[in-house]
């Protein structure tokens, strides 16, 4: 075992406190705009450029085309959150190399961050039939998402030791619910006020859509100021002459080569790739499951998601209590098992069956915030010292808004079958790989090989 002090954990500090209100700031855009309005509405946009003058609910069966290539107005949101996912996993890795040699790493994370709510708002401008640009501003706001994401989640590290980042974790990806949950809510107002207030529903989804981007930015201020002092790379560049690039791109060749040191890593970021995949496709394609598959009204997709947020606010929090008594790698476990029944469930829900849906609503907000925030800090027990950054790039390539695999599978799926149903219970397979794989990592050899403390509950 490792030469290294177990660190007791202590109250809450107020770095930590700061840290988590980006959790707060960018859910606002992951639930309004990635979850709920965007892929319903790029969709209808999509369908308004294949089809013109199509009524909304109406099947189009004409294919835009994509640089020659034939695709279905439904798959063009699943394919596009692909596409980002694909340029992310190159763009993200370098960024990772770069963050843990910023001498400045929270003003990196808030460029990002302010870059990607610019995109949000710029989303109000989506309208007639500029599917288009819909397409562009969503790859340039998951990309800028999860290029923050990257430095945010590695200041985890510096603020919270082994035995309190469950904790804190968990406590951020809750007040993201809360916080998504409080806007979403507004949103809903807006929503189902449109026609008194004179305006039309698709300008409503715009107003909304530019609200996420709005929250986004302002509250980034948060923890911007209050991380602003953690300054200094983590780890130096490997030739100081290179700079801070020259010596990032250098260290990414290492990263990949020492990653065969650490088996038990790579084993968990296998694992997350497919559970985590299971996890970002079910949310992101749930909104459009709901109206396109089940004939839901947006307004009642809208108040559901409404009630997963807040479901999902105290799942979170109930998760991470159940992590200090058996360990987080069981309470993971445990959540991908039920995902696997929410994949199944949706499976079988009939249409306007609004009370079923409401419970398989119910269960996914048990479930949601909690194997995303714990598989957040099981990660980071399993990453070596100084390669924080580095090693969450890897990450945060396969993490929320950046799954490609799962979106691929959907996509393809509705692609050929034109059935939504078949496209979501595809996942299940996801799940199931996953769940496979994370059940065969060894957590207490993964952290000692990283050369970190054991927590007292593993």
């Amino acid at each position: 075992m490792p030469d290294v002090a177990v660190n007791a954990a202590r109250p809450e500090t107020r770095e930590q406190r700061a840290w988590y209100w980006y959790d707060w700031a960018n859910s606002a855009y992951v639930t309004t705009t990635a979850t709920v309005l965007m892929g319903p509405y790029l969709t209808a946009v999509a369908k308004q450029a294949a089809c013109p003058g199509i009524e909304a609910g109406d099947a189009c069966t004409t294919n835009l085309s994509v640089l020659g290539v034939p695709v279905a107005p439904g798959s063009v949101y699943a394919y596009t959150v692909t596409v980002s996912t694909l340029v992310s996993a190159v763009v993200l890795i370098f960024i990772g190399a770069v963050a843990d040699r910023s001498p400045h790493p929270t003003r990196l994370f808030a460029r990002f961050a302010w870059t990607g709510a610019l995109a949000a708002c710029l989303m109000f401008l989506i309208a007639g039939t500029s599917w288009q640009l819909g397409v562009v501003l969503i790859v340039v706001a998951t990309i800028c998402l999860g290029a923050s994401l990257v430095v945010y989640d590695s200041i985890l590290i510096r603020i919270a030791n082994e035995n309190e980042r469950d904790r804190v974790s968990s406590r951020g990806w809750a007040l993201g619910y809360l916080g998504g949950g409080i806007l979403l809510a507004l949103n809903f107002a807006l929503m189902a006020l449109h026609g008194t207030l004179g305006i039309s529903e698709g300008l409503a989804v715009r107003i909304n859509l530019l609200s996420a981007g709005i929250w986004w930015a302002a509250f980034t201020l948060i923890p911007y100021r209050g991380l602003r002092h953690l300054t200094g790379p983590v780890e130096m560049p490997v030739e100081r002459q290179r700079g801070v690039v020259g010596g990032s791109l250098s260290q990414l060749a290492s990263t990949f080569r020492e990653l065969r040191r650490y088996p038990q890593t790579m084993l968990f970021l296998l694992a997350y790739l497919f559970f985590n995949d299971g996890i970002q496709t079910v949310i992101g394609n749930s909104s459009l499951y709901g109206q396109e598959e089940l004939g839901f009204s947006q307004t009642t997709v809208l108040a559901v998601f409404l009630f997963v947020q807040f479901v999902a606010f105290f799942g979170a929090r109930s998760f991470g209590a159940v992590a200090a008594r058996i360990g987080a790698w069981r309470t993971v476990l445990g959540g991908i098992a039920l995902w696997s029944v929410v994949v199944v469930i949706a499976f079988f829900v009939p249409a306007q069956a609004l009370g079923i849906f409401v419970a398989l609503a119910l269960l996914i907000g048990i479930v949601l915030g909690g194997t995303q925030a714990l598989s957040r800090s099981l990660y980071s027990q399993l990453i070596p010292r100084g390669r924080e950054a580095e090693f969450f790039s890897l990450y945060q390539a396969m993490e929320r808004g950046t799954s490609w695999l799962g979106t691929l599978a959907f996509g393809l799926v509705y692609q050929f079958t034109h059935s939504y149903r078949w496209a979501i219970v595809v996942l299940v397979v996801f799940f199931v790989v996953g769940g496979i794989l994370l059940s065969r990592v060894r957590m207490r050899e993964g952290i000692e090989q990283a050369g970190n403390p054991v927590p007292v509950v593993v």
